[in-house]
This record gives structure tokens, sequence and C-alpha cells, in this order.
């Protein structure tokens, strides 16, 4: 079994993302090669949540160049996971 915090990266925060909190849905960058079963797994042992499902999306590494050296960004892997109506919520930030 891998430590959840191999998996889990850190949270995503964008204004889109935010905005799907109000719906338990929490957005998180994960491991490149983390499924969904660890995904869920590592959320509810890391928040102490109730996980109902996760949708991941894995993006490419953009092409990039500094003068005459080119080459790719890392490839990264996003994760949104949805929490169940009677599970609590996950706090980012503290009030």
């Amino acid at each position: 079994m891998k430590d959840p915090r191999d998996i889990i990266k850190r949270p995503v925060i964008t204004e889109r993302s935010t905005d799907l909190m109000v719906d338990k849905k929490y957005t998180f960058e994960v491991s490149v090669k983390a499924n969904k079963t660890e995904v869920k797994d590592a959320i509810e042992k890391i928040f102490d949540v109730k996980v109902e499902k996760v949708n991941i999306m894995n993006y490419k590494g953009k092409f990039k160049r500094v003068g005459r050296y080119s080459g790719l960004t890392n490839r990264r892997r996003k994760a949104v996971v949805t929490l169940t109506q009677d599970s609590k919520e996950i706090e980012f930030f503290e009030a």
C-alpha cells in the first residue's frame, strides 16, 4: 500500500474548482500512476470523509523552448472527487 500523501500531490484552487466545492466536488493534482481506487482511498484516509466517485483527467506536457533548448513540461493528472451527501466537507481555508 502506497502512502496516501504520495498519491495526492496538492489541491487545485481555481475559480472553477472553487465553484464546484458548493456541490461537494473537490479537485486535486494526483500522481500520474494513481488509479481511481487509490485516489479514493487516499482522500478518505487523509481528510476522514466519504467519497462517492472520482473523475480523472490526464494532461500531456506542453512543448516549451528556452533559447536553443527545447522540451516538454511535466505531464499532470487531475482528479475531481465527489463526496457523499452525508459526508463532512474538506476545509482548505480555515476561517
